[in-house]
């Protein structure tokens, strides 16, 4: 009697799994696995913003990313240290992303121009529509320049 209750368990968290992770298996390969705004899914398809490890505006790919009002975001980390990404506005924040993650989605309420950055390395920034941030002023941590 257990092996068809564990089986039939197996099969259902295997079909979760599979309409879960739609998003370009478990090799990172950039940002281009699902493109920044990419169409037709509405708000059900979340936007993958990839941290790169790099400083300033190169920290976040893509960016500027496009969304839709109520879009869902996540931030998968690439690099080798923990991230924690935040509005700049405060109204939408990440907990620590270590690094390989991927974080919780996030939604954006509005799809507003917005800008934000890492909590931990204030000199890594991104925006949404068309919004472009630029590090702190006198930044001189490692992640703060542009070039990495």
């Amino acid at each position: 009697m257990r092996r068809p209750g564990t089986l039939a368990l197996a099969l259902a968290g295997a079909l979760m799994a599979a309409s879960c992770g739609s998003s370009g298996g478990g090799t990172p390969t950039g940002p281009s696995t699902p493109p920044a705004g990419s169409g037709g899914g509405g708000t059900a398809t979340p936007v993958t913003i990839t941290i790169t490890g790099q400083g300033g505006t190169l920290a976040f790919t893509p960016n500027p990313a496009t969304i839709a009002p109520g879009q869902m975001v996540v931030f998968k980390n690439n690099d080798l240290v923990v991230h924690h990404v935040m509005l700049d506005d405060g109204t939408v924040q990440t907990p620590d992303i270590a690094p390989g993650a991927t974080s919780a989605p996030v939604a954006m309420a509005n799809g507003g121009a917005k800008t934000y950055h890492c909590t931990i390395h204030p000199g890594m920034v991104g925006g949404f529509n068309g919004a472009l941030a630029e590090p702190p002023p006198n930044c001189s941590q490692a992640y703060c320049l542009g070039g990495g």
